[in-house]
Formats: structure tokens, sequence, C-alpha cells
């Protein structure tokens, strides 16, 4: 595996934006499959939801192989390859323990975070889990219910934050870099702080078009899903100096 790269670029708040506009673009190269691969990605999660006690542990652990494969995908439609649904499961053959590594930390992140966050929240959060929000009696909310569910919120958000930046570069720098697991973390942890303007950019734009994505019916979310995975690699792509640059197939 490769050491940590030195090369992490400190780009500009607007290049945000130019994640999703380049993001856009390579899903316009073949909007059928990367459609086809994110309601594959999609049904996957939805069916590991579904075992009991074990499901979502297992969709954290595997979610950074998943990954690693849409990241191989983009990368060979750049280059003007035809891409396959194969190509989704490519982390599971390619560098397979280092992505494992990085599912393992994102795994025990997301049971800490809702860990603290239910020992904070107290019953009332627990239960506003179990029964969504319309399920709550209005009346148990007392202001001291309010503050300890808003004391939950701020507090899973501040730990859910750094494991973002964590695991948002990783799936990219160990299937396409040949990063090793804990060295991609760190790297992206690194990659993140140092592009904090071009992230809030990159944020901001991202909810207006979720909002403009869910009207009428949710039907734009069937190309804002694959464009938002996409930026996963249009970043990685521009803010590492050193990332995999892709070989052009002869026309």
């Amino acid at each position: 595996m490769k050491e940590p790269s030195k090369n992490i670029q400190s780009v500009a708040g607007g290049n945000g934006w130019q994640w999703i506009a380049a993001a856009f673009g390579l899903f316009k190269k073949n909007p059928l499959i990367w459609i086809v691969l994110h309601l594959v990605l999609m049904l996957i999660g939805v069916a590991l939801s579904m075992l009991p006690v074990i499901g979502p542990y297992l969709l954290y652990l595997l979610t950074p192989l998943l990954l690693g494969g849409i990241m191989t995908a983009a990368k060979g439609i750049e280059s003007g390859q035809d891409i396959e649904i194969a190509h989704l499961f490519r982390g599971f053959r390619q560098n397979t323990s280092h992505l494992i590594t990085v599912g393992g930390v994102y795994l025990v992140g997301q049971v800490v975070i809702s860990g603290v966050m239910m020992t904070l929240g107290g019953p009332e959060f627990q239960q506003a889990l179990k029964v969504g929000v319309e399920g709550i009696d209005p009346t148990s909310i007392t202001p001291e219910v309010a503050s300890r569910i808003l004391m939950a919120l701020v507090a899973g958000t501040a730990l859910f934050v750094p494991l973002a930046m964590a695991t948002w570069f990783s799936p990219a720098l160990v299937i396409l870099d040949n990063q090793a697991g804990f060295a991609a973390l760190g790297e992206s942890v690194r990659a993140c702080l140092r592009n904090m303007q071009a992230f809030l950019v990159y944020g901001v734009v991202s909810l207006l078009l979720l909002i403009v994505a869910s009207i009428p019916f949710g039907l734009g979310l069937i190309v804002w899903i694959p464009v938002m995975v996409l930026t996963i690699y249009t970043s990685y792509r521009d803010v590492f100096a050193t990332a995999a640059k892709p070989e052009r197939t002869p026309s």
C-alpha cells in the first residue's frame, strides 16, 4: 500500500459548486447505468436494513466497499470506458481489507453516536426513534424533555461531523490510490479541514438541489442521488493532486 500523500490541495470555496457540476457531467455520460447502479445500491441497503439486529451494522460496515465500487465506475466512465453493475462490487475484490477497516471505523462511530444520543435524549428520544415524531404525545414534551432532545441532536451532529470527514474521501483513497485504511481516514480528515469553505458551498447548494429534486413527488431524486454520490469522486479528483488520473481510451 502507498504512504499517505502530501499533495492535498486547498481549493477555492466556489469549487464546492464545481464538484456538483462535474458530477452531473459524469452522470450525463451514461444516465441509465448510474440510475441502475444506485437502484441496486438502494436495494442492498434496504435488504440489509431489514435483517434483524445485525442488518444496520452490516450496512455501515459494507458501505465503503460499495462506495469504492462506485469510485471505480466513476473513474472508468471518465476514461471513456463502459461500466456495468459488476463495478459496484469491485471493493469486494480489490483492497477489501482496507475498505473494511474504513467500514469498521464508520460502524463504531455510528454506534457511539447512537449511544450518546439515546443517553442524552432519554426515553422520549428513544421513543421518537421507534415511532417517529408523529407518534409522540405532545403533552409529554416538557421543556426539560425538549432540552434533552435538543442536546442529543447537537451532540450527535458534533460527533458525526468528524466521522463524515474521515470517511468522505477514504473509499476513493483506498481503492484508487491504494492507501491503507487508517492512513486514508486520516488523510480524508486533513483534506476536509483544508477545504471547509468549499464544503460549506457544497453543502448549501446540495441542500437547495435536494429541495428542488423533491418537488414534485421526489421524482428528481432519481437524478439527484447518483449525482450526489458522484461528488465524492469529483471532490477527490479536485482536492488530491496525486489522485489517480484516468487514462483516455482511444476513440
